[in-house]
């Protein structure tokens, strides 16, 4: 039998408020020491010999995400200004070609694509090619893309390492790819031009990855002459920096994960000063959209205060913190979650039922009749599948007379609409190609709810093939989780995802607490001193589907990333009788010793979240009794792999390396799976991306107990 490595053990103390906690593996954290990268090695060579026996299921699975995938593509075209502006792929290169095709004119709003081919379309100009800019390069990304308003000058900003830092470059759109001497290091991402094209307005961030200053550079001079525009000092929150889609205003946004404050400058004046929207004021959050109604400057405003679900209001641009106007009054059935303002009409997105939603109402146009009703009622776009996700999906144009949406559910591939404002018409501009036999016809999707221990109702959504699977007899099944930051895992259509389905496994999602599925309160009941609903939902969800026949413990995994790999991580301690396997991607499973540490990458942003164990005993207790490594302890663990990247700076690959380290010590059997050249978002290039998916799929097969080769 293969023998795991060797993890020297090197104890060294934590104490805090009297608790003495004794950590061997804390030495693995130092990167830059050869002795670390060795083991590391060790332990990728070490899963790469135990998963042996799957290599021939991975390439199939590979194989089968590849020919179901149209390689060779391209985006549905997005008007801005005078172009059409569109990414197209192509079959061999890992990654997008940004491009771009001049319109016709300013009624010009039909998408120029000429066929489904995903060839260049007639007058194509080049504007980015990712695979040019990331030959040579274990890892690229693209942070920053933006075109000034006339059309002239392209500025991009790349990540050659994954740790999210970007380099911004301005490249000459006049057929000359000349590439300007401006060179600014060290950005965050996010960078954008100012309407005028003369200033880019960008991020950097602090010693801990925090995004903390907007600059101002003037084209055409040195980055050392870079002016601060904005210093953020308060360490719980993110800077931001855009323009509204009027090109009015200038945008600073700063934001913790419960409080945001917004400033605003007069686009006209770009060296001027930002003016505060409302002052911030603590577990107040508030989103602000530009709009002309009555030919009048207005605020939309989108805010939580004494609005647990947000609700809608309008202020004077001149005048923001004086009188409110109410437009969508809070709702306790209704989560609100954006505005969008364009020139004739806004676009309103929110969460009821668990679904997403999207509503349009049309603005109020200048010089009314005094006896004139506006037309301004909202229309909701109705569907007619059980589950869905619908949202807002390339719309920068102030003037467009159509609302571009995003629609897809587990069984529809994604799909583009046009929605034709003064008729109501939609069009659909493009649905995701899946080649070979795909028929929706064949997969099922439904609602299950189960019950939680305290009895709060938790939604399940199941995917299956119903010719593979009958619900009454037990079927592999991989059960995916989340639970934090009010982020909702909403129906959507997955490629790889039928590699599985159509081997006779059943995917389910468990909306549980600390998402935001079912609105502000199913996340404020999963998060600091109610953290734990998360992990006893998931174990709730576990057992229903057990329970209902539906699946079996020993046909059961449990799949999450980052945050939802410290779910599976606390669950694995609390209920591993539920599961034949767990999938932990990039897993937050060292949680106390990262949250105590405020030097480390964006611990002190995370205590909103979490809470501040540093300086609540209480909050510290709580932490330590569901933090995954804090309570591994002998049990009957069933085989787990934890994939974990090198240079990601949100969750350091330290936590789950000390996690296997301390399974193996009371006689589980984990493997670690390590990206020597990837970040938080794990490798870079579809191709490797897919590869890393067959992976990890061909490990939940045999977790699973599924036939391998399918059908």
């Amino acid at each position: 039998m293969l023998t795991p490595p060797k993890t020297d053990k090197r104890p060294i103390e934590r104490v805090h408020h009297g608790d003495v906690v004794v950590d061997d593996y804390e030495w693995l954290r130092d990167k830059d020491d050869p002795e670390v990268l060795a083991h590391l090695h060790e332990e990728n060579a070490f899963t790469k010999a135990r998963t042996e026996h799957l290599s021939i299921l991975q390439e199939q699975i590979f194989e089968e995400i590849t020919t179901r995938t149209k390689e060779t593509d391209l985006s549905v075209p997005t008007r801005e200004g005078d172009w059409w502006y569109y990414t197209r792929t192509v079959e061999g290169r890992e990654y997008g070609i940004h491009c771009r095709v001049p319109a016709a004119g300013p009624d010009d709003w039909e998408p120029p694509v000429t066929d489904d081919s995903g060839s260049p379309l007639p007058g194509e100009q080049v504007l980015l090619d990712d695979n040019a800019e990331a030959e040579g390069h274990d890892f690229y990304s693209l942070g920053s893309f933006d075109v000034t308003a006339d059309g002239a000058t392209l500025l991009y900003a790349t990540d050659l390492e994954g740790d999210e830092r970007y380099t911004i470059r301005l490249r000459s759109l006049d057929g000359s790819g000349r590439e300007y001497d401006d060179v600014i290091e060290g950005t965050s991402s996010g960078a954008t031009f100012d309407p005028s094209g003369r200033f880019v307005f960008y991020a950097t961030v602090d010693e801990s990855w925090r995004p903390d200053t907007i600059w101002r550079h003037e084209i055409g001079t040195a980055a050392s002459d870079d002016v601060s525009v904005f210093s953020e000092p308060d360490e719980r929150f993110w800077l931001g920096v855009g323009v509204t889609r009027s090109r009015r205003f200038l945008v600073i946004e700063a934001g913790s994960n419960v409080t945001s404050e917004t400033w605003l400058l007069d686009a006209a004046e770009p060296t001027g000063e930002f003016s505060v929207v409302w002052p911030r004021k603590d577990g107040v959050e508030y989103d602000v959209e530009h709009v002309v109604a009555g030919g009048k400057d207005r605020l939309l405003i989108v805010h939580n205060d004494d609005a647990v679900n947000f609700e809608l209001v309008s202020v004077a641009a001149s005048d923001p913190q004086g009188d409110r106007r109410t437009l969508l009054p809070h709702d306790p059935a209704v989560r609100l979650e954006g505005v969008d303002a364009f020139r004739d009409f806004v676009a309103v997105e929110y969460r009821r039922e668990g679904l997403p939603r999207v509503a349009v109402a049309k603005v109020p146009a200048a010089g009314l009749p005094a006896d004139a009703t506006p037309d301004d009622t909202l229309h909701e776009l109705a569907f007619d599948e059980a589950l869905f996700a619908v949202g807002l999906s390339g719309n920068p144009d102030w003037a467009q007379p159509t609302l571009r949406i995003g629609y897809t559910s587990f069984v529809t591939p994604s799909t583009v609409y046009d929605v034709v404002i003064a008729t109501g018409e939609r069009r659909l501009r493009k649905r995701q190609a899946v080649l070979g036999d795909y028929d929706a016809t064949r997969y099922s999707q439904r609602r299950e709810w189960a019950t939680a221990d305290d009895g709060t109702r938790i939604p399940v959504s199941l995917v299956y093939r119903h010719d593979l699977v009958d619900l009454g007899t037990p079927a592999p099944t991989l059960l995916y989780g989340y639970g934090s930051y009010e982020h909702s895992i909403d129906p959507g259509f997955g490629i790889p995802r039928l590699s599985l389905l159509d081997r006779g496994m059943i995917f389910a999602v468990a909306h549980v607490r600390g998402g935001g599925e079912m609105g502000r309160l199913w996340y404020e009941h999963g998060k600091k001193l109610e953290k734990r609903n998360t992990f006893t939902d998931f174990a709730a969800v576990a057992r229903h589907l057990i329970d209902e026949d539906i699946t079996a413990p020993d046909r059961l995994v449990a799949q999450g990333g980052s945050a939802g790999g410290l779910l599976i991580g606390a669950v694995a301690n609390l209920a591993p009788k539920y599961f034949s396997g767990f999938l932990a991607e990039v897993p937050f499973v060292d949680p106390l010793t990262s949250i105590l540490d405020p030097s480390l990458p964006l611990t002190v942003i995370e205590w909103d979240e979490w809470g501040n164990p540093l300086d609540d005993e209480e909050v510290y207790s709580y932490m330590k009794s569901y933090s995954p490594i804090e309570n591994v302890h002998v049990n009957h663990y069933p085989p787990i792999l934890a994939v974990t990247s090198l240079n990601d700076t949100r969750v350091l690959y330290v936590e789950p390396a000390k996690w296997v380290a301390k399974l193996r010590d009371v006689g589980a059997d984990p493997l670690l799976k390590i990206e020597m050249a990837a970040g938080h978002g794990g490798v870079s290039g579809r191709y490797a991306a897919w590869r890393e998916r067959a992976f990890a799929y061909a490990w939940v097969v045999d977790a699973a107990g599924a036939h391998p080769s399918g059908e």
